[in-house]
């Protein structure tokens, strides 16, 4: 059976717990149920709990933003993901900011990864580049080496529900997403890794995001690329109105392709 494709709202260190119950009640009156969409939302930890009360589950599914590796101990302040593993269904994992400003490495968001799915959370593994490193031409290597180094830890059917998401660092915050062609080589090279490592039937498996200035105005775009199955949405997510036009786009995307291919 063919998978939804994947909307995910990562709400980042804004909203508190009133303003995340606000918004997530505006988004289940305003969001349309799609069969061949899943919508997936990432507050901040403290919310996690109250929204797992007041969502409709088979609208909204949760994510955390974050999580520690070691399962319990004397860890202060850190949240692991078997505390989590009741609450959510997924976790956005090696996002540029964490690694750019908790200064995560290589290992430790493979060993995030492992961590997450031996606790049943699906990882939404965030991959990609930072305009030096492009402008450096080391595109292919830097995502090589975050692909490869993440994944090492989990066989091929630990992967073969694994999400990863291709978040060009030099187009977050941008006026506009990278162009279809860019997205698509990278999207193409994050699939090839994973073949190499695990074959072709995984490869086909998992479903590969897009991140970075996800705009309604975008979205048409971004779904005809190969290869991109959904979006990772940040500061549009925190808009009831745009992230529901952001949805509707990826619907209708959906449906134009689908026409396209029984033509």
């Amino acid at each position: 059976m063919k998978q939804p494709k994947l909307v995910v709202a990562n709400w980042k260190m804004y909203l508190n717990v009133h303003e995340a119950s606000l918004l997530a009640n505006r988004l289940g009156k305003k969001v349309q149920s799609h069969r061949d969409v899943e919508v997936v939302l990432a507050p901040n930890y403290l919310c996690l709990q109250p929204l797992s009360r007041e969502i409709d589950h088979h609208k909204f599914k949760l994510a955390a933003q974050d999580g520690y590796y070691i399962d319990e101990g004397a860890y202060t302040g850190a949240v692991s993901f078997n505390q989590l593993r009741e609450l959510v269904n997924y976790a956005i994992i090696g996002h540029s900011e964490r690694r750019r400003y908790f200064n995560e490495s290589l290992d430790e968001v493979r060993d995030k990864v492992a961590a997450a799915v031996r606790n049943g959370i699906t990882p939404i593994l965030c991959v990609g580049e930072t305009k030096e490193e492009r402008t450096q031409k080391e595109t292919k290597q830097v995502l090589h080496d975050q692909v490869v180094t993440a994944l090492s830890n989990l066989t091929a059917e630990d992967a073969e529900s694994l999400v990863l998401a291709y978040e060009p660092v030099w187009a977050i915050g941008a006026n506009e997403p990278a162009k279809p062609d860019t997205i698509a080589a990278a999207v193409d090279w994050i699939r090839f890794q994973v073949r190499e490592l695990y074959g072709k039937t995984t490869e086909s498996s998992i479903r590969v995001l897009y991140g970075g200035s996800d705009e309604p105005e975008y979205v048409s775009g971004i779904m005809a690329t190969p290869g991109v199955d959904g979006l990772l949405v940040g500061r549009a997510s925190l808009n009831y109105e745009r992230f529901s036009d952001i949805i509707t786009g990826v619907h209708l995307a959906v449906l134009s392709e689908d026409k396209t291919v029984k033509a």
